[in-house]
């Protein structure tokens, strides 16, 4: 029996794409159909040269439709689409018979959840997050630290991201909150999926600063007491990291001790992919406590630089 699964992929010019192409190929299986508005994505050529490319939506839900009555039917649908479209892209999927492999955010809103959750029960097909940090191994050694460690602990945590990024951002569907989600969602949703996932739910989320291109806040988890800082503020990143000519600075510290994870993201979606094939994948619940958080986040109203404040946040002008 051949075991080869078909995919298709919707959002193939989009950065993060070329990773689901090579978790495709990598796990051994086609990519059958691509779609995107753009059509710069030569670099299909070096995954799947025989790949059918669309620049309409119509045109390649009529092709899916086309290959499903000629007997070659797509299995998964990996959706890396601009996150206000997720949601629609996976309705999609599921519609046409197909599980979808969708990029995070899965969703925007809490309540487009629980109504995915619905069309899943009707359709009998499932929806997957991808959620990698789950799989990296500074993080899973993290977890199995804190699993084994006092029940009652509470830790102390700072986490600093700061990737820098140029005007084009503002002007692109990821500077329009209602398409992306804002900064803490675009940029932060799988750090605030990977301290629920390891610390617990949240008790508490004051929002101290809330702007188009910087956040910053703190968590109170079941387990852990968090000050966060999110920026693609060049001018955030501390002055030592911006000589040595450096536009991102990513730190994680558990009670002062620094988290080392700058490496090992290069095979983290092929995991994933491995891991969906096999039954296993992080599905629409798993996604449910950052999707709430980063939805909270993007709704608050900031109370100033008051109580548990990053050290960065002071720094603002």
């Amino acid at each position: 029996m051949n075991s080869t699964k078909n995919f298709a992929i919707i959002g193939v010019a989009g950065y993060i794409a070329v990773r689901h192409l090579k978790a495709i190929k990598e796990t051994g299986n086609v990519l059958l159909a691509a779609l995107d508005k753009f059509d710069s994505v030569g670099f299909i050529d070096s995954y799947f040269p025989d790949a059918d490319f669309f620049v309409e939506f119509e045109r390649f839900d009529r092709h899916i439709d086309k290959l499903k009555r000629g007997g070659k039917k797509v299995d998964f649908v990996s959706i890396c689409s601009p996150n206000y479209l997720h949601d629609s892209h996976i309705r999609f999927a599921l519609r046409n018979d197909l599980d979808a492999i969708c990029e995070k955010p899965v969703v925007l809103n809490p309540w487009n959840i629980d109504a995915l959750q619905s069309f899943e029960k009707e359709t009998g097909r499932r929806v997957y997050n991808i959620l990698q940090l789950r799989l990296h191994p500074s993080i899973l050694d993290l977890k199995k630290r804190i699993d084994e460690g006092p029940s009652d602990k509470v830790y102390e945590i700072d986490l600093s991201y700061i990737t820098s990024r140029g005007n084009w951002y503002h002007f692109s569907w990821k500077g329009d909150e209602h398409k992306s989600g804002g900064i803490a969602t675009n940029i932060g949703v799988h750090f605030f999926d990977m301290l629920t996932w390891i610390f617990g739910g949240v008790k508490s989320n004051t929002v101290h600063i809330l702007k188009n291109d910087k956040a910053a806040g703190y968590l109170e988890l079941e387990k852990a007491r968090v000050r966060w800082f999110m920026s693609i503020d060049f001018n955030d990143v501390p002055k030592a990291f911006q000589e040595k000519g450096q536009r991102t600075f990513r730190s994680i510290t558990v009670d002062g001790d620094e988290l080392e994870f700058s490496g090992g993201f290069t095979d983290l979606h092929t995991q994933t992919y491995q891991a969906i094939l096999a039954g296993k994948g992080f599905g629409l619940e798993e996604a449910r406590t950052s999707i709430e958080t980063v939805y909270n986040i993007r709704n608050a109203s900031p109370v100033g630089l008051k109580g548990d404040v990053h050290p960065i946040a002071h720094t603002i002008k």
